[in-house]
């Protein structure tokens, strides 16, 4: 087995007005935008689908919040109860790097504001973007 080299990290934000700021490397990424990102993904309820997916209401937030399983909502309650977070994004934007050649992607599930700075929520299982 190889070792794998990666090339820095790039993200993608998807905009309130629906537009796009493209890949933009971490470290240069302003904070104001993340705050102003919009969920990645839209998602569908369909009769028999495998998940549970949803909105919940977030006092954080005033507003509600998207999940795409009940895993996912776990880590919204606690967030959203949790003293030091002041804001929380869903799929909050599209990561890329380039691994051994190939570009891999993948959206994480929630982005908190918090004060000691942006911490990145995710779980496994998620299918690749």
């Amino acid at each position: 087995m190889g070792t794998a080299v990666a090339a820095p990290v790039r993200l993608s934000v998807r905009r309130g007005d629906e537009s796009l700021v493209e890949d933009l490397e971490w470290p240069s990424v302003p904070l104001g935008l993340l705050r102003e990102a919009r969920p990645w993904r839209t998602f569908r309820w369909y009769k028999g689908q495998q998940h549970y997916s949803g909105t919940y209401w977030s006092a954080t937030m005033g507003d509600h919040v998207i999940y795409e399983s009940r895993l996912e909502l776990g880590r919204l309650l606690f967030a959203d109860f949790a003293p030091e977070v002041r804001h929380i994004i869903a799929q909050p934007f599209l990561l890329k790097a380039d691994v051994d050649g190939k570009v891999r992607k993948h959206i994480p599930d929630y982005l908190l504001l918090t004060d000691e700075g942006p911490v990145v929520v995710d779980g496994q299982g998620a299918p690749p973007a």
